[in-house]
């Protein structure tokens, strides 16, 4: 058993009077004594069902208790540390934890660090100092801090995703997704159709048969062809892709990380539309799980609405027209089939395929017929054509549809044939249409549809309604509602006074029987784009051979690691060149670009891939090494730890068996990136039978900022909050006036708290306690720094109601509780486990509040209630309850004792008020019990003098009874 701490140093400032209080200096000693106490005893050792990771006895997980894994979103360690925003969630899962394992559940709590990623890399462009350096060294600023808070992780299981051995697995597990394709008439063990497979399975299928993609022969092809044939249905592919190209970053974007403006994410530089070399992932394949499957998760709906609308599934039909001069038909993708009467263009994206052929057959100069308005300016379509190209390419997808309400676009020349009605519909260009999105082409129709009817009015296009528009309709908009269907009939098709729904359904059946299109499903969601022109990140396991196909090094060949390179920086350039190409720093290590390898079929010179994965890569999977770091069995996870910690069943909440992590908190920025990635690999995992749960994560929590106020100067710059000066007139920066107003912590608004100065200035336990008891988990609060100190003030009341503040001894004493007591601990204990199970950790803090300002009334504390409110406090603020509970007698830590157990017979009020009514008027009163019967009421009722005295010897007809609160008695 160690000792308490002693009191304060002799420098302290605390009054002499009362040399044990709790304060800052005093809370210091306390946590720095515990935390290390709490490390050398293996306090929070997560043990496994088996295996070497026991807990700190030495044992493995008890049988029947519950795993419970909760997590925190995965930080990245930056070189400024943490400020007071940043502990929310982590303080947050710690309470929840806590909590968990007082009610007797095998918790697995853990931290790691997502290390690559771009900071880095621009700090070593800066400095020249290795990414890795600076990276560790700033894992250990927050590790730090993360200690200093107190926070309860199990440290065997940190780890960081540039450690070798992390790589590993992140190369192996691309490695696996490479080497797979998606069936999709497999069976899943879940009942489903569709999933990945081997690719030795898609290789078998062809030399049994299955035909090709273009209907040729297997046979007839040689080795490059097959391969080729092979790697184009890969999960992980190489493909020529538009992306978003970002010169003053010197790398390509994913859409994601691309802004509203079509600028980057990160420094805020133009994008531009580029068609490159790139690695894929083919998260489509997943569109309908990744979108159905939310409905067996609990997430907030909020983010599963975000998803849903990112992968946008949307329902109806192609269409195929004719177009004069091209080979093939146009197909067009529209959700809206019963309006194709009303089609009176066609619009493509300039990127789009048939856009050259049409071209190239149309006429060499404009037709005296064409407006000037459908021309753009130019002699020719071709000049046209071409000029127009040149500007969309200049725009990201993102700016091109944003700047669609210009309604700019061009003539081709061509026309495509109505289907339904044989009109010839002229073909235009519009940026606003993408290649990336659908088929890159869209049928027009301008009587019900905003967009269609602003460009039909630009370039002077009929306009014509397919559905019947209200009375006083004056036609100078397009009619979005519903009605019945009209102006839509030909020789064999008549939709005209059919509901919307109904003609859909009559026109896909009818292009179906005449060859003109087939019902469809279509999605916004795009293929990953998974390369970047990168140092600090993972390199692809891949090398290329002599006919530049890609080649999966073996496992013995992982991890590969990054080479040492003259230049961290990619080649960036000017932010507006939107002609410059990527080049990659790996390029100039040509020692290690080019090998020679024996694969199998002899020595050969194969050159690797210079790209590197994106940041999201090692977040993608790291809950999996969470359960299995040292990766026992030789695979990703064991799957008997998969099965423990995450697998179906293991959760009861989990009533859809989907299995996953039981708690995930972070913000709600990682709805679309993150959470969806991590989900795709997952479900690619879970197809090839190395995970049991169908999601990785089952609940997830979204936390809310923590936002301080900021101060701008008369020019709206910034300046820093802690320096400016309050004052009747309001407020001053070096006698500048400020101007106050609200923002999330940050560097940028120059109001960040670290939370260093919290410890020094109140002890972590009281930033803890302020910080979950500032409102709502889910809801940002504002941050202030005066109102810190009530947090302290409930924590010296705790301390003062079990230690002297003169002597130090404790104060307790064994004398039994008065009832009065009694029940509002017992309500106390039911009313904070109730709210911890709802991560309503505020109205706890409240709760205990109220308990412990009843102790500070009495005369003596009794030690039978002492004990439960220290017991209770332990979650939140837990280096104080700690060092109570070792003052209270107590030789092991609490970190492992059972919650208060409760006593219901507490929760039972003496009596209730009972009225007697006599024909609905009150005749009488008695104090009940609150669980009498019916039966005793009426007879109570009944035998009360009022009540007889009312009914006057009259008889009873019938006795209303509502237990326990009303009697009404109706005369005969």
């Amino acid at each position: 058993m160690t000792s308490p701490v002693s009191p304060r140093s002799p420098e302290s400032s605390a009054p002499a009077e009362v040399p044990f209080r709790y304060t800052a200096a005093l809370a210091e000693q306390i946590e720095l004594k515990w935390q290390q106490e709490w490390v050398e005893r293996g306090t929070f050792f997560a043990a496994n069902p088996d295996g070497d990771l026991t807990d700190g006895d030495g044992a493995h997980a008890k049988a029947g208790a519950k795993p419970f894994f909760v997590m925190d979103m995965f930080p990245y360690p930056s070189g400024a540390g943490l400020h007071v925003g940043h502990p929310l969630g982590y303080i947050a899962t710690d309470v929840v934890a806590r909590h968990r394992r007082m009610q007797g559940d095998n918790v697995l709590h853990a931290l790691g660090y997502d290390a690559f990623g771009l900071p880095a890399e621009q700090f070593a462009v800066q400095t020249g100092a290795h990414p890795r350096t600076t990276t560790e060294a700033n894992i250990e600023i927050m590790a730090r801090q993360l200690r200093r808070l107190g926070v309860a992780h199990d440290p065997r299981r940190s780890f960081a995703t540039i450690d070798p051995g992390y790589v590993r697995w992140t190369q192996w597990i691309f490695l696996q997704i490479f080497e797979s394709w998606y069936d999709e008439d497999a069976v899943r063990p879940d009942g489903g159709r569709g999933a990945a497979r081997p690719v030795s399975t898609l290789v078998e299928a062809y030399e049994n048969g299955r035909p090709l993609p273009d209907g040729g022969s297997w046979a007839e092809l040689d080795e490059v062809a097959r391969r080729k044939v092979i790697d184009s249905q890969r999960l992980a592919y190489v493909s020529e892709t538009p992306v978003n190209w970002c010169p003053g970053l010197g790398t390509v974007l994913a859409n994601e990380e691309v802004t509203s403006e079509g600028r980057s994410e990160r420094g805020n530089f133009p994008v531009f539309q580029r068609t490159l070399r790139q690695w894929n992932m083919r998260i489509t394949a997943y569109a309908d799980r990744l979108a159905d499957d939310l409905a067996l998760i609990d997430w907030p709906e909020k983010v599963s609405a975000m998803q849903r609308n990112w992968i946008g599934r949307s329902e109806g039909a192609h269409v195929h027209f004719e177009v004069t001069d091209a080979d093939e038909p146009l197909t067009v993708f529209t959700t809206r089939p019963d309006t194709l009467f009303g089609a009176t263009y066609v619009v493509l994206a300039p990127e789009h395929p048939l856009v050259d052929q049409i071209v190239a057959g149309a006429d060499e100069a404009w037709g005296d017929d064409i407006p000037q308005v459908w021309r753009g300016g130019a002699s020719t379509p071709a000049e046209a054509v071409a000029a127009y190209r040149r500007e969309a390419a200049a725009k990201t997808a993102v700016e091109r549809q944003a700047d669609a309400g210009r309604k700019t676009g061009v003539f081709t020349g061509g026309y495509a044939l109505n289907p339904v009605n044989g009109e010839s519909l002229p073909v235009f260009i519009a940026d606003y249409v993408l290649m990336g999105y659908g088929t890159g082409a869209i049928m027009a129709v301008p009587g019900g549809d905003a967009r269609d009817f602003a460009f039909a009015q630009a370039f002077e296009l009929p306009i014509v309604y397919t559905v019947q528009t209200p009375e006083g309709f004056a036609g100078d908009a397009a009619w979005t509602g519903d009605g019945a269907v009209v102006n839509s009939a030909n020789e064999t098709l008549d939709l005209n006074g059919l509901t919307v729904a109904e003609a859909k359904t009559r026109m896909i059946d009818w292009l179906e029987a005449e060859g003109a299109g087939e019902r469809t499903i279509t999605y916004r969601l795009r293929d990953w784009l998974f390369s970047r022109q990168r140092y600090w990140g993972e390199p692809f396991p891949i090398v290329y051979d002599e006919n530049d196909l890609p080649v999966a090094l073996p496992d013995d060949l992982l991890p590969v690691n990054l080479p040492e390179v003259p230049d961290y920086a990619p080649r960036t350039f000017d932010p507006e060149d939107a002609d410059s190409s990527p080049e990659a720093p790996l390029s100039r290590n040509t020692d290690w670009v080019e090998l020679t390898l024996d694969l199998g079929d002899g020595p050969k010179t194969y050159r690797r891939d210079t790209n590197t994965m994106p940041n999201w890569a090692g977040s993608c999977w790291y809950y999996l090494h969470y359960l299995d770091p040292e990766h026992r069995s030789g695979q990703v996870v064991d799957p008997e730890l998969e099965q423990y910690w995450m697998g179906p069943g293991h959760n009861p909440g989990d009533t859809h068996g989907v299995g996953g992590v039981d708690l995930y908190v972070g913000g709600v920025e990682h709805a679309v990136l993150h959470l969806l990635y991590a989900r795709f690999w997952h479900k690619v995992l879970y197809d090839l039978g190395h995970v049991a749960s169908r999601e990785p994560f089952y609940k997830l929590f979204n936390q809310g900022y923590i936002q301080a106020h900021a101060y701008t100067d008369a020019r709206g710059s910034y300046v820093p909050a802690a320096e400016v000066v309050e004052s009747e007139d309001g407020f001053t920066w070096n006698g500048e006036q400020v101007f106050q107003e609200y923002g999330k912590i940050g560097k940028s608004l120059k109001n960040v708290v670290s939370p260093d100065e919290m410890y020094a200035a109140y002890g972590a336990d009281t930033l803890r306690v302020y910080e979950m008891s500032m409102g709502p988990l889910d809801l940002s609060r504002p941050w202030e720094t005066r109102a810190v100190v009530g947090a302290q003030r409930f924590l010296q009341r705790v301390w003062r109601n079990v230690v002297s503040e003169e002597t130090g001894e404790v104060t307790v004493t064994d004398e039994a509780p008065a009832l009065e007591t009694l029940r509002l601990l017992h309500r106390t204990i039911a009313g904070v486990a109730e709210d911890m199970a709802e991560m309503r950790i505020n109205t706890a803090i409240a709760k205990l509040i109220v308990l412990n300002n009843h102790l500070t009334s009495l005369p003596a504390v009794p030690r039978a209630v002492a004990e439960p409110l220290v017991l209770m406090v332990a979650p939140i603020a837990p280096h104080l309850a700690e060092e109570l509970w070792q003052r209270l007698g107590h030789e092991r830590s609490l970190g492992h004792e059972p919650y208060p157990a409760l006593d219901e017979q507490y929760l039972v009020e003496d009596t209730v008020t009972c009225v007697f009514q006599v024909q609905g008027k009150v005749r009488g009163r008695a104090e009940v019990s609150p669980d009498i019967t019916e039966e005793a009421l009426r007879e109570a009722a009944l035998a009360d003098a009022n009540v007889q005295r009312a009914l006057d010897g009259r008889g009873v007809r019938t006795v209303i009874v509502r237990a326990p609160k009303l009697v009404n008695v109706v005369p005969a």
